[in-house]
Parts: C-alpha cells; sequence; structure tokens
C-alpha cells in the first residue's frame, strides 16, 4: 500500500501540515511584531536624538559649540542631522558612511514633515527622496521636532538614517527565526513517523484478520495486547467475528425450514432478511428474477444458474424498504417484459418479540392479462382527452375574448367566430378520427385529399397559434421559399392535424421568451415542412421512440403539460399515408426540429 493512503502516511501528514500551518502563521506573526516593533524603536531614538540636537543648539545657536557636540551624538547612531531656519538649511552635519543629503525641499515636500513647521509637532516616519547625482532613490527613516530659539523664533531639527541600515539587524533576527521554524518541522516529522507507526501497528493486523472474516473464516481472532481505544477496537472486532457466526447460522436452518413449503405454491414468493438480501424464491419468482437479469444484461448468457437470484428489481427493494419502515403490508405493481406483476409484502417478525422485524415476504401474482384490457380502456381516454384539447384550447381562448370584449370590429368578430366555428366542427371530426387511429396503422384509412394552395394553408394554420403562443410568451413565426400559387395534392383536414400536433408541442415545450419557427420549403421532388422551437429538446435516448404509440418523452422536455403519447403517432401515420417520411432531431437544452415531406408527383405550378 502506498504511504499516502495508509493510516501512517495520513496521520503523519496531518501532524507535520498542522504543525508547519502553526509554525508559518508564528513565524508571520512574530516577524511582523519584530518589524513593526523595530521601526517604532528607531523612529522613537531618532526622536529622542532631534530632541537632544535641538535643546543644546537652541541655547546658542550662535557658537560652535553646539554644532561639534550634536555632530558626536549624531555620528554615535550613523545618522545625519539638518538645522532648518528661515525656511533655508542653517546647518548640516558633516558626511558619515556615505548617507544621503537632505535638502529643505525634501521636507517642504512631505505634508507629514511640513506639520514640524506649521504646528510646531515631532514627526517621525519612512520617507523616500530622490538621490542627487545617479537619479535613484532612497528610503530614509527620519525623525523631526521644532526647536525655538533664544530670538523667540522657531526652526526646526531633523534626524534621518537609511532603511537599509535598519533593516540589517532585522535580517539578523529573520534568518534566526527561519532556522529555528525549519529544525522545529525536522523534529516533528519525525515525532509524527514514530507516533503514526506505532498506532497502525495493531490496526494492520486488524486488517488481516478482517480479510480473513470476509473469507468466511469467522474463528479468526484479532490479538489484543492494550487496553486502550486501539485494544477495545480489537475486543469488539473479535465479538463481532462471533456473532456474525451465529447469526449466519440461525438464518441457514430458517432458510430450509421455510423452502419446502415455498416450493409447492403456485404464486411467486420471496422472502428477505432485515437488510434485503433475497433468502428465498420459489419457481414463479425466479422466472421473475430470470426476466428481470436478462432486461439488465442483453445478450449476456448466465454462467451460474443462480447468478440473476440475487439481482433483485430496484422497485422490489423499494417496497421492502417501505415495509421494514412502517412495519405493515404493502402491495405496488412491477412491469418486465411486457408482463405486470401484482406484489403484496409484509414484515416479517421475530418469534420472541413482535415488534422487531426481521425481515418480510412478498407473495407475486402475474396481472398481465388484466392490465392489458385495462390499458386498452385507458388508452382510449388518452387518445380523447389529448386530441381533443388543443381544439378546446382555441375555443376557449377566442370565446373569452368575445365575452372579454377584446375583439372589437365587426371583421375581427366574424373571423374570430368563423375560427370557433371550423374548431367545433374540427373537434367532431377528431373524435371520429381516434376511432380510425387503428385503420392508419393498418393502411386500410381512406383519405379525402384535394388541390390546397400550400402558402395560404400553412400560414392561416400557423395564425391560429398566435394567441396560444402569446399566452406562452412564446414568439411563433411563419417563413416560406415556395412558388407563388403553388397548389399541392393531399388531405387537408390531416395535415392539419399533423400541424396541430406538431405546433402545440412546440409550443409548450418552450420556454418563455422562445421562438416557434413553422418554415416551408420545395425541391424538385416533395414540400418540405419542419416545425423548429427552441425548447428544452429531447434526450438521445428517447428519439428512437417519439413516434411510438403511448410512449412519452415529455418527462425531458415537458413545461408541467405533458401529452398522452399518441400525437406523434397519429401525424406519422398520417404523413405516410401521403407517401412523405417525417423525422426529428433534436438535442437536450438547445431545442427541436420536425420535419415532414410530402411528395410533389401530383402538384401544379
Amino acid at each position: 500500500m502506498k504511504l499516502w493512503r495508509s493510516v501512517v502516511g495520513k496521520l503523519w501528514g496531518t501532524i507535520l501540515l498542522l504543525v508547519c500551518i502553526v509554525l508559518f502563521l508564528l513565524t508571520v506573526l512574530l516577524l511582523q511584531f519584530f518589524e513593526n516593533f523595530r521601526m517604532e524603536q528607531v523612529e522613537k531614538q531618532m526622536t529622542d536624538i532631534a530632541d537632544k540636537v535641538a535643546a543644546i543648539i537652541a541655547k546658542n545657536p550662535q557658537s560652535k559649540i553646539p554644532y561639534e557636540t550634536a555632530t558626536q551624538i549624531i555620528d554615535v547612531y550613523v545618522a545625519r542631522g539638518i538645522v532648518i531656519k528661515n525656511d533655508r538649511t542653517h546647518w548640516l552635519s558633516p558626511e558619515h558612511y556615505h548617507l544621503p543629503k537632505l535638502e529643505v525641499t525634501d521636507i517642504k515636500k512631505d505634508p507629514d514633515l511640513t506639520r514640524v513647521f506649521q504646528s510646531h509637532e515631532k514627526v517621525s516616519k519612512e520617507t523616500t527622496i530622490l538621490q542627487r547625482g545617479n537619479g535613484g532613490h532612497e528610503k530614509l527613516v527620519i525623525a523631526g521636532v521644532p526647536m525655538r530659539l533664544s530670538d523667540g523664533k522657531y526652526g526646526a531639527v531633523f534626524i534621518y538614517e537609511p532603511l537599509q541600515i535598519v533593516n540589517q539587524s532585522t535580517n539578523e533576527a529573520k534568518k534566526l527565526i527561519y532556522i529555528s521554524a525549519g529544525i522545529a518541522i525536522i523534529l516533528t516529522t519525525i515525532f509524527a513517523f514514530f507516533l503514526s507507526t506505532r498506532i497502525a501497528a495493531p490496526l494492520r493486523e486488524m486488517r488481516r484478520a478482517a480479510q480473513e472474516v470476509a473469507e468466511g473464516k469467522f474463528d479468526m481472532k484479532v490479538p489484543v495486547f492494550t487496553n486502550d481505544e486501539v485494544g477495545e477496537l480489537g475486543t469488539a472486532f473479535n465479538r463481532m467475528a462471533s456473532q456474525l457466526k451465529m447469526n449466519i447460522t440461525a438464518l441457514n436452518q430458517e432458510k430450509e425450514q421455510v423452502s419446502g413449503i415455498l416450493n409447492s405454491m403456485a404464486d411467486g414468493v420471496m422472502t428477505f432478511d432485515r437488510d434485503g438480501n433475497l433468502l428465498i424464491s420459489n419457481s414463479p419468482a425466479k422466472r421473475l428474477l430470470h426476466m428481470w437479469w436478462y432486461e439488465m444484461h442483453p445478450g449476456v448468457a448466465i454462467s451460474n444458474t443462480t447468478e440473476y437470484l440475487q439481482d433483485v428489481p430496484p422497485s422490489i427493494k423499494d417496497i421492502f424498504h417501505l415495509v421494514v419502515k412502517e412495519e405493515r403490508e404493502q402491495t405496488a405493481e412491477v412491469a418486465l417484459q411486457g408482463r405486470t406483476w401484482m406484489i403484496l409484502m409484509t414484515a416479517l417478525y421475530d418469534d420472541d418479540d413482535q415488534k422487531v422485524v426481521r425481515g418480510a415476504v412478498a407473495v407475486l401474482r402475474d396481472m398481465t392479462e388484466e392490465r392489458r384490457l385495462d390499458k386498452l380502456r385507458q388508452g382510449f381516454i388518452a387518445n380523447v382527452s389529448h386530441e381533443l384539447r388543443t381544439p378546446i384550447a382555441l375555443l376557449q381562448g377566442y370565446s373569452e375574448a368575445i365575452v372579454d370584449d377584446v375583439v372589437d370590429s365587426e371583421e375581427q368578430k366574424r373571423e374570430v367566430g368563423q375560427i370557433i366555428y371550423d374548431e367545433s366542427k374540427r373537434m367532431g371530426r377528431l373524435v371520429n378520427e381516434l376511432l380510425d387511429l387503428a385503420s392508419l396503422e393498418a393502411g386500410h384509412f381512406q383519405m379525402n385529399q384535394t388541390w390546397v394552395e400550400v402558402g395560404d394553408f400553412f400560414e392561416r394554420i400557423t395564425r391560429k397559434f398566435q394567441t396560444l403562443a402569446k399566452e406562452q410568451n412564446v414568439t411563433l413565426i411563419f417563413e416560406g421559399s415556395v412558388q407563388p400559387n403553388r397548389v399541392i395534392l393531399m388531405d387537408v383536414d390531416r395535415i392539419e392535424q399533423v400541424l396541430t400536433n406538431l405546433i402545440d408541442n412546440a409550443i409548450r415545450h418552450t420556454h418563455d421568451d422562445g421562438t416557434v419557427t413553422v418554415r416551408v420549403d420545395e425541391n424538385a421532388r416533395q414540400l418540405l415542412v419542419s416545425i423548429h422551437d427552441t425548447g428544452v429538446g429531447i434526450a438521445e435516448e428517447d428519439l428512437p421512440f417519439v413516434f411510438e404509440r403511448f410512449y412519452k418523452a415529455d418527462r425531458a422536455r415537458t413545461r408541467g403539460k405533458a401529452g398522452t403519447g399518441l400525437g406523434l403517432a397519429i401525424a406519422k401515420n398520417i404523413v405516410e399515408a401521403h407517401k412523405g417520411r417525417i423525422i426529428v432531431q433534436s438535442k437536450l437544452g438547445k431545442g427541436t426540429t420536425f420535419t415532414f415531406s410530402l411528395p410533389k408527383t401530383s402538384a401544379k405550378s
């Protein structure tokens, strides 16, 4: 095992990282404190020197003796001083250690230093001056104090020292701190490795014992040498292994007692332990498990006859967890490979305590034929609700427009009335069409084809959905590139039904501020009609099945109003009855485009 994946490595790394972080923070804080403290002391020292020089010179500014004394004092501290009187340099100490020369103009440029002249305050700070001669800059620590002369006038004394000299002592202290931190890290590394190795030794022994128990050797014992937490863990592990062996033995005995009874039953039976593990199953239950295994592993042969018996469908597991949680009987249905199973599951209790659930038993009955009859009835209801929803919505919308006096002019009223009349007639036709769906799929349906002007027809159908689109905050656009007065032979009601399904779906599956585009193009052989939306799209795994009867991809792209899965199946049959073809292109999150073609072999220009 790699070091960084072991307990030794993790414990070692944790201790080392913790100590490094603490040392790093202490070093940073100590350096910051030392540097601030050192700077404060230097500024205070410069101010004290300036006070002394000011006091000496102020007594007798005309004599040379005070200035000689001041020079001796300043030289001791490797500094330089300047006395300013009447805004001019009155005295500048001799050059020492190549210290830069400070001019009156340098002081006057600094607003803090000018307070010495203006408000007679003491000032100390870091500053930067321009070195005359080489054009460079140098940082200084400078202190200034006001000086009152014998004639009552004020001057000023400034003492300064290069920051480079101040930092020399600071750097020495930093080196000492860095060396101390490095030694502490090395000692911590040695200690952490020693400590982690001592702790991990019994854990490695316990890991070896756990691997033995996992292989079925429940007599394996972990040696316990200490009375600390690790020793207590070893004792608990030994107790667990013994208890596990007893429980497995008891379970095997109960399984043998029940298996004889279950094998004689006609319905499927499954029994589970407290953890949801399948213990016993009879022949009908094994058939269900066999079907589930092949559904999850298509094309894979079973190498072991009992391999599939431990693979229980998730729906049955969910029922089991609900039974254990609520401690009462549960019923549910499971569908596998076209067959439906009714499951009745109840809890099993300990013999000594009827409040402790030790597992569950499930009885399975094949309800495929009963559900097939229910599905036929539900399918008819689904057809009616799906196909009547759109015309009813249009009737309701335009009726509300009339009731709310939204329609003002007589021309608009006639147009709305005509739409309501057309939709009411189409509702009657749609009811009959649902009964003809089987005939469409069988290819025996008789169509009523007439010559239709392409541009006006598709534009009129699109215009009917403008109100619905506005209610959904969707922009509906019609585009066409067909020749003027192009006519084609088709069943008007059927193609209108196709467009109604596709446009209605596109609007419902498009987010607010989205766009739905209806486009009509043509080539030499066929008319191409596409409905493109900017909605949520269809998942790739759903695309091959969207035209199947009762198949719904709405779960991945609906806006909260899922369809019944019949609209696209009807549209596909209608288009194919016209010798055309319908396809879908979609990408999840990018929108969907349905395109269908109608042949132009009988078209007239």
